[in-house]
């Protein structure tokens, strides 16, 4: 089988794109923005440009049969576009869709379509996690861009034939991550006191690499085709649990203080960073029992282990 990854210079596109050239009787192309060497030869790298409703993919399908799509405007933190919304929508759905209606034309057979546990909302309420048949409540742009991209694919695999796969992970971490996770890990590792000792909150989390093996189990699953899945490592932490995860993944101690969520809340709305402590604070748990029935899958590697794999690079700025 030949598969296409998209986005293989990314956090997940890359680990996507390496384990699956390991295994045997597949054949990856890595699809990418820019041209990039590659020290294995055996997994050709295709520059495509931008991403968005233009793009054109036809030397990057050629001979494809399956089609990994991670390449995506990322949720960003800080956006100074005039218009995000449309950003975003030029990127995550125009750019998926063409790539959708030229794979199907090309006689590829099925696409995974990485998406985000935003389509389902940013929390959830106690003993009730989203699950994978929930109405989408999105509520960012980001999230609204990755639903709207979800419903123009269903479209096309209802209208051109292919097989269409979407998995919703929620924060994803591992080697190389970046962002707010990354600076967590600094924070952690350099002994830096954290005023989230009192946060008993529960969030789910997707290890990079239980997120890749899903991915590779969507390829080839019978009954992944036109299916929609949650992901996570199936052990959900408090903000607590995973500093002092952390901690033990670095070697080091966790100095924690115990400050009532409510002055975090009110500190963060007097610095403008109420979004940010929303995510360290409240809960957000996602059910996969759906994809851990219908595709007979289990998260091979434990929390644990996850946390310490995600110190096996340098965390990112």
């Amino acid at each position: 089988m030949k598969v296409l990854v998209t986005g293989a210079n990314g956090f997940v596109g890359c680990a996507t794109a390496t384990r699956l050239q390991a295994l045997p009787g597949l054949t990856v192309v890595r699809a990418v923005r820019r041209a990039m060497a590659t020290p294995d030869p055996l997994a050709p790298c295709v520059s495509v440009g931008d991403l968005d409703g233009q793009t054109d993919w036809s030397m990057a399908l050629a001979g494809v049969d399956a089609v990994v799509h991670t390449a995506a405007r990322v949720h960003v933190m800080q956006d100074a576009t005039a218009d995000p919304l449309a950003e975003f929508r030029r990127v995550n759905v125009q750019g998926a869709l063409n790539l959708a209606r030229q794979a199907a034309q090309a006689g590829v057979r099925r696409l995974v379509f990485i998406s985000s546990i935003k389509v389902n909302g940013e929390v959830t309420f106690p003993g009730r996690p989203f699950t994978a048949h929930d109405r989408p409540a999105p509520v960012d742009a980001y999230g609204i861009s990755k639903h709207e991209a979800e419903e123009g694919l269903r479209d096309i695999a209802l209208q051109m034939g292919m097989e269409v796969a979407i998995i919703r992970p929620p924060l994803v971490y591992g080697p190389g991550v970046k962002a707010n996770f990354a600076a967590l890990m600094r924070a952690v590792q350099r002994g830096w006191p954290l005023p989230l000792g009192a946060v008993h909150n529960q969030r789910s989390l997707v290890g990079l690499d239980n997120l890749v093996d899903l991915i590779a189990t969507c390829l080839v699953h019978p009954n992944a085709a036109n299916q929609t899945f949650l992901v996570s490592d199936g052990q959900d932490l408090s903000t607590l649990e995973l500093v002092q995860g952390l901690a033990r993944a670095a070697e080091v101690s966790a100095h924690l203080w115990p400050v009532p969520v409510w002055v975090l809340q009110a500190g963060a709305a007097l610095l403008g960073r109420k979004n940010a402590v929303q995510r360290l604070c409240a809960n957000l748990q996602v059910d996969i029992s759906h994809t851990q029935t219908l595709l007979h899958w289990t998260p091979p590697v434990g929390v644990d282990t996850g946390l310490r794999r995600a110190f096996a690079a340098p965390p990112q700025q």
